[in-house]
């Protein structure tokens, strides 16, 4: 019997190695649409001092969103700014300032991101002076002038020093609920 098989030895070790062959070229290839670039992390758009205004109904500016370099990512659809400055503007009331290291943008643009030193300065308006707002994230929805953060924030003014953990602000009505752990302290008038 011995005999019979030796024959086909060869043809079968051909055959094992071919397999063999096949299997290890099929584990060592890029998965499919690997080639055209489409899971690489490389940006498609880099903008240097990149500006972009939001116009009202009226026509008169809105918001202004700048930062000293914008890039996209295709692959994740991602956009992420570094140093950051947005101005909300509004007719008869202060200007609010928000500024950080870097930021990133949703999808469509409708939600800002803002990490790292973040800080807000709302413009002294008739009797009230400035306030400044110090965390290191905010989160921007500047269609509904609305931000808000869970991390701890420091609320300064001319006389007032406030600590708390977690805020929302509504630009609109000029409203701050702070979520929790709130501390203050107030210095009277000289």
């Amino acid at each position: 019997m011995i005999d019979r098989l030796r024959p086909w030895f060869p043809l079968t070790l051909l055959a094992v190695l071919a397999a063999l062959t096949f299997w290890l070229d099929t584990k060592v290839q890029d998965g499919p649409g690997a080639r055209d670039g489409s899971t690489r992390h490389d940006p498609d758009v880099i903008v240097e001092d990149f500006t972009a205004t939001r116009m009202g109904i009226d026509g008169a500016p809105r918001y202004i969103l700048s930062a000293r370099r914008m890039i996209h990512y295709p692959d994740d659809d991602t956009t992420h700014l570094e140093e950051p400055r947005f101005v909300h503007m509004e007719p008869g009331k202060p200007n609010l300032h928000i500024a950080s290291n870097r930021a990133s943008l949703s999808r469509n643009g409708e939600h800002v991101y803002m990490m790292d030193d973040v800080r807000v300065v709302r413009d002294p308006s008739g009797d009230q002076s400035a306030i400044t707002l110090d965390t290191s994230y905010l989160h921007l929805i500047p269609d509904q002038d609305l931000a808000e953060t869970d991390r701890p924030v420091k609320i300064t003014d001319a006389r007032t020093i406030v600590t708390a953990v977690g805020l929302e602000l509504n630009n609109k009505t000029r409203v701050i609920k702070l979520l929790s752990r709130v501390k203050g302290r107030y210095e009277k008038a000289r």
